[in-house]
């Protein structure tokens, strides 16, 4: 087995928020919203000075960015998330929400970490008509072993130096005071 596919198959083992496929239903626009009340996730300061690494991801028609490139702009919210997560889908609705919120401060990077790429992640953001978010790409998971992630959703808050501020492994309600809280602590400390 190549050390690719070792890397691979420990990530896969290692999701455990994520520990099954979201039934269809779950996925629906509409059931959304009622979810918020089991999110659980909590902030942590944990890794705050560590840079952002520098990893290729690509947009849904191809494009590339390098994360490390992000620095020295505004602060950057990166969201590492699945298709087939459950938690991961719930908060989609609402960090579109808060991309638009932050248009201009924050920006918000959505990174899928489906590994069949925009084949399955163009007909999910479509479907769910999601207009303020930037879908990007990191099949192989790159960005999530960069960050020392594992489970999805992984979310990660970065100054505008590129530095790490906070991260919420697990769910999040991106709809929160505390949310907008956290967020414009960074914003203000950038003067943005």
């Amino acid at each position: 087995m190549s050390l690719r596919m070792s890397l691979t198959l420990i990530l896969a083992l290692s999701l455990g928020a994520c520990d099954r496929e979201a039934e269809p239903d779950a996925q629906e626009q509409g059931e959304l919203g009622g979810a918020k009340a089991s999110l659980v996730g909590e902030i942590d300061r944990g890794h705050a000075g560590e840079l952002m690494p520098a990893i290729l991801v690509k947009d849904l028609s191809g494009g590339q960015l390098n994360t490390g490139a992000l620095q020295g702009g505004s602060p950057v919210l990166i969201n590492l998330w699945a298709t087939w997560c459950a938690p991961c889908v719930v908060e989609m609705p609402m960090l579109d929400d808060l991309a638009a919120e932050y248009a201009g401060a924050l920006r918000v990077l959505t990174v899928s970490q489906d590994m069949q790429g925009a084949a399955t992640v163009a007909p999910f953001f479509a479907k769910n008509e999601f207009t303020h978010l930037e879908p990007w790409l990191d099949p192989e998971n790159a960005l999530g072993f960069g960050i020392d992630g594992g489970v999805l959703p992984s979310t990660v808050l970065y100054d505008s130096a590129g530095q790490e501020v906070w991260r919420i492994v697990g769910e999040y309600d991106w709809s929160s005071a505390a949310a907008r809280e956290a967020i414009n602590e960074v914003i203000e400390a950038d003067g943005i």
